[in-house]
């Protein structure tokens, strides 16, 4: 977001009372974000989130401390807004979430133009600068932000895994789960709301329930909402490929609701790298899982992420990550760069000597490779009748999505408006007629 602003957005609301809730990063921050939302809309505030016009009182940015690129977008946004309040366009900025935890002291004394910094459990103490009451009574309820049909739901905060590059603990703490009844009250408050697909969302969902339970209850949880026969899809984001519990693809294979898709982020295939990583699993335990995979449910949709550039990484490692990627061709893949985070053990233990043009170069390869697979995939799918769920409409096309994908991350389906009204939140049998590298077209068919 650029820091100067747009002249047409120079048009300070008369409403002081407006909040702008503007979420940066992954959807374990959507999700806190409409925590907030519900709190604001109790407290009978006005409010719209990530607008792109200003005519707010207060504005509140949710942000992201992830890596590098996800730090800029957000240190960029808040000057953004700093300049918006020192034009007379907003009177409040408050500023929350993953990079106000982290560096909250920094911020305050090279940002102070921002009225308060929040940690990621400051919810209520957010409410409360707001001048409104926070209401106890109102926890599990959320203001949806995304489209009506889906979803996301949180099922723990926090991680107890020690990934030497990844600073998420020392942000988020500890590995904390829900207790299931106030997760299946939660879901059933969504179903009340319309929602279709549930997408189950933690820093690790392999690991719930160890803190409560005492065992892996991801299995349990996963059986206890397909019980409550509200959800078409239920669908599982961040399993943590070390002590996957396989009972998981056992009910996954005996439900309909439960998708045949599962997000894994291997990260490397390297021992070496793993090994530096702290990733807790093997090069033959990768495979292995995988085989076990696709064995047990031919044509599940598999999404992994790989991370390039990490110390231990050299060329010959790099060439090992890429016959992995072409050998196992992933349904879905994401990529991203090392970048050295402060206070993680990789800053601490390894020197950073890869420049950053010779990661940008490995992450183009492995997108290009990638790109090729998706291609080569999507078009084995050329004829096949396809259950597709409408997101909405976009141009001259409904946008739509398979059971192997994940909104906003994965590929779409795109259905020409002139086939037809078809309705966001519904499920279609769907012709495929063509395919481009990450999507597919076609037509519906009865």
């Amino acid at each position: 977001m650029a820091s100067g602003i747009d002249p047409a957005m120079k048009m300070k609301s008369l409403q002081n009372n407006t909040v702008h809730v503007i979420s940066l990063g992954c959807s374990k921050n959507i999700v806190d974000s409409e925590f907030l939302l519900r709190q604001i809309q109790a407290g009978n505030l006005r409010f719209i989130h990530n607008a792109e016009i200003i005519e707010a009182g207060t504005v509140i940015i949710n942000t992201c401390g992830f890596i590098k690129d996800a730090k800029q977008e957000s240190i960029d946004t808040i000057l953004h807004y700093v300049q918006a309040k020192k034009e007379g366009l907003i009177d409040r900025l408050f500023v929350t979430g993953c990079l106000s935890e982290r560096y909250k002291k920094e911020l305050e004394s090279e940002i102070p133009e921002v009225d308060r910094y929040f940690g990621v459990n400051d919810l209520e103490h957010v409410v409360r600068h707001l001048g409104i009451d926070y209401r106890k009574e109102l926890k599990g309820e959320r203001v949806l932000t995304t489209p009506g049909h889906y979803a996301y739901l949180k099922i723990s905060e926090g991680c107890d895994r020690t990934c030497s590059f990844c600073a998420i603990p020392m942000i988020r703490g500890r590995h904390i789960s829900k207790p299931i009844e106030s997760i299946i009250d939660e879901a059933r408050h969504l179903a009340g709301k319309g929602v279709k697909e549930l997408i189950l969302i933690a820093q690790d969902l392999t690991w719930y329930g160890t803190d409560l339970y005492r065992k892996q209850m991801l299995p349990e949880l996963l059986n206890r909402l397909s019980d409550m026969g509200q959800f078409k899809w239920i669908r599982m984001h961040y399993a943590y490929p070390a002590g996957f519990p396989k009972e998981i693809i056992r009910i996954m294979k005996e439900r309909n609701d439960i998708c045949r898709y599962l997000d894994i982020p291997f990260q490397h295939i390297s021992n070496k790298v793993l090994s530096n990583m702290h990733r807790n699993h093997s090069k033959d335990q990768i495979l292995e899982l995988i085989d076990f995979f696709r064995n047990e449910i031919p044509g599940i949709g598999l999404r992994t992420t790989v991370l390039v550039g990490h110390p231990g990484e050299g060329e010959k490692e790099f060439r090992e990550l890429l016959g992995f990627i072409q050998d196992a061709k992933f349904e879905r893949l994401g990529a991203f760069t090392y970048s050295e985070e402060e206070n993680t053990f990789a800053a601490k233990k390894f020197r950073d000597v890869l420049s950053e043009k010779t990661k940008q170069i490995r992450f183009g390869e492995v997108m290009k490779l990638q790109r090729s697979i998706s291609r080569g995939i999507n078009s084995k799918k050329m004829g096949n009748i396809l259950n597709v769920i409408i997101d909405g409409k976009e141009g001259d096309y409904y946008i739509g999505r398979t059971e192997a994908d994940s909104p906003e991350v994965d590929n779409e389906v795109l259905i020409k408006k002139s086939d037809g009204k078809l309705i966001p939140g519904n499920f279609y049998n769907v012709k495929i007629t063509a395919c481009e590298d990450y999507d597919l077209y076609g037509e519906v068919v009865t």
